[in-house]
């Protein structure tokens, strides 16, 4: 396996600034953002499409300094009933789609997107319970309608260039579980699996051990975000794990994403590293920092620290002893 880092949180720096420190910090890759909610401060997409000199510079700065690229990340809701969002959405992906193929890149990240309740709809509508019913019939029409048959497409896409999808399983998307994940990858393109990120596990009371291994088993891993998340049990008690208060509401909310370690133990995290070589996966374990507690600089180091530690390496020996 191999450790690398979410680029967002180092969007003052310049592109090789940021290689720098990455480097110094002794990881062996980046994921970076290509537009959407993650923005693009490290990568013009559209320059670097449209010059082949460029591209080639681009991948050298990366390659020169001894990382890789895990992945092209595009976090947006290609099916709002925002038409213009879900349109600069749905372009910057299959843009990134391009640019991934183009640069050897073989992930691009991304949401699945939620529609809303009906074709003249306003805003996204996320079904959380199937009773009334009116609620579980708005959810099969998301998906039959708006989810299925824009990711056959973006499937197709992604298979005639060599790139696979891992779809965050995110709160407030339809793609939020393994199950969902299983289904939407079923009933479109092998393509589409998952960017597993175990904070999104925590808060929804999965276990993420078991998330690996159902995904596993499946094939369905495509990238891995390391993220941790607290709970707090007695603001649980309060407010319920759908919490809707702002982050910054760290003493009230029910739960709070942190560095990995912070939320959960680090024998819990390297559960989590053997579960992933055991199931299969054995590709880049990408920090993500969203900690309100730690600056950028003591988050990510922590992450760092504490993967550093629990990060298997090497390919098992063969068994002597048996």
């Amino acid at each position: 396996m191999k450790l690398g880092v979410f680029t967002v949180l180092f969007s003052d720096k310049s592109f090789e600034e940021m290689l720098d420190y990455v480097k110094a910090a002794g990881l062996d890759a980046v994921e970076i953002g290509t537009g959407g909610y993650p923005g693009n401060a490290h990568c013009p997409l559209d320059e670097l499409l449209a010059d082949e000199k460029k591209r080639e510079a681009y991948l050298e700065a990366v390659t020169s300094r001894g990382l890789t690229i895990s992945a092209f990340s595009c976090h947006g809701n290609p099916l709002s009933p925002d038409k213009a969002f879900a349109e600069e959405s749905d372009s910057n992906l299959r843009k990134t789609i391009q640019l991934a193929s183009l640069l050897g890149v073989p992930v691009v990240n991304t949401f699945s997107g939620t529609p809303g309740d009906h074709e003249e709809a306003k805003y996204p509508n996320w079904p959380t319970v199937a009773w009334p019913t009116e609620y579980a019939d708005i959810l099969t029409w998301q998906w039959e309608e708006k989810l299925i048959p824009y990711w056959k497409e973006i499937g197709e896409l992604a298979e005639q260039n060599n790139v696979k999808i891992g779809l965050e399983l995110h709160g407030g998307f339809l793609v939020h579980t393994p199950y969902t994940m299983l289904k939407l990858r079923e009933a479109t393109s092998p393509a589409i699996g998952a960017n597993l990120d175990p904070s999104h596990m925590w808060w929804q009371g999965i276990d993420p051990v078991a998330a690996i291994k159902i995904l596993g088993k499946a094939g369905a891993i495509h990238h891995f975000h390391a993220k941790d998340t607290y709970i707090d049990q007695d603001n649980v008690n309060m407010y319920g794990l759908l919490d809707m208060q702002p982050y910054g509401n760290v003493q009230t909310r029910a739960w709070t994403f942190r560095s990995v370690g912070c939320g959960h133990s680090v024998q819990e995290w390297s559960d989590m590293i053997s579960a992933l070589r055991t199931y299969g996966y054995d590709y880049v374990v990408s920090i993500e920092h969203e900690d309100p507690l730690m600056s950028i600089e003591e988050g990510f180091t922590r992450a760092v620290t504490n993967l550093k530690s629990v990060l298997i390496r090497e390919q098992p020996a063969d068994m002597w002893w048996a």
